[in-house]
């Protein structure tokens, strides 16, 4: 309700105004639907820009990719140009929003990939400009990564964690996931594992032994944040 809305309490998690939210999440999905890429661009820059990027993705940006997928589902698929349009131009102000790539630290990094057969990697992009935000060395490889590029990834960078993100429970391996846990690296009495992170919806459920599984990008990034402090 309106009312509701405009009540002074009435704030999202982090401290953007419900309100406030649903009315930039209503004027980016406008700008979606009317194909205006030089009003999306500004609008979600604006978001990136006033709120943050954990606050706009959480509040503003998630909310209206899910609104954008509701619309196109309900309409006989009509709107797919929709939602490949906006999610283009989310992924490329996250580029322009992210700062400059963090220099290794060796222990420090963070391998961020999809799961072979995922090509979902928003939310990657997002996590990697946020921990680049933080002083965090990432190496992302985006989507659907194979399972031996994956393992050598790993092998060659020595990462402080991984994140695999599943948008599927089709795509979550469990054995890959568990695998990547059981990797090691180093010399002999000094050998070291990664922390695995099963990151998305297809890893709801059983959680997977020997990874863990954060709620949300606040969570992520915190946790991530703390291992490479240490």
């Amino acid at each position: 309700a309106p009312a509701r809305e405009a009540a002074p309490a009435s704030r999202a998690g982090s401290g953007l105004r419900l309100g406030d939210a649903r009315q930039e999440c209503k004027g980016i999905a406008r700008a979606a639907l009317r194909l205006d890429a030089a009003a999306l661009d500004r609008l979600l820059l604006d978001a990136i820009r006033d709120h943050g990027l954990i606050a706009a993705w959480t509040e503003v940006i998630v909310p209206t990719l899910q609104a954008v997928g509701r619309k196109w589902e309900s309409s006989g698929e009509r709107y797919v140009e929709v939602e490949h349009f906006l999610s283009w131009h989310v992924s490329g102000a996250l580029r322009r929003a992210a700062p400059d790539t963090v220099p290794d630290r060796p222990g420090a990094t963070t391998v961020l990939a999809c799961v072979p057969g995922e090509n979902h990697t928003l939310a990657l992009e997002v996590l990697s400009a946020a921990l680049s935000e933080r002083g965090i060395p990432v190496r992302m490889f985006g989507g659907a990564l194979p399972v031996e590029s994956l393992i050598a990834a790993v092998r060659r960078t020595g990462p402080a964690a991984i994140a695999l993100w599943a948008q599927s429970r089709t795509t979550a391996s469990r054995p890959l996931a568990q695998h990547v846990a059981a990797m090691e690296w180093g010399v002999r009495g000094a050998r070291r594992s990664p922390l695995v992170l099963t990151l998305g919806p297809g890893w709801s459920g059983r959680p997977v032994p020997g990874t863990a599984r954060p709620y949300g990008l606040a969570d992520t990034v915190q946790a991530l944040a703390g291992l490479a402090s240490r």
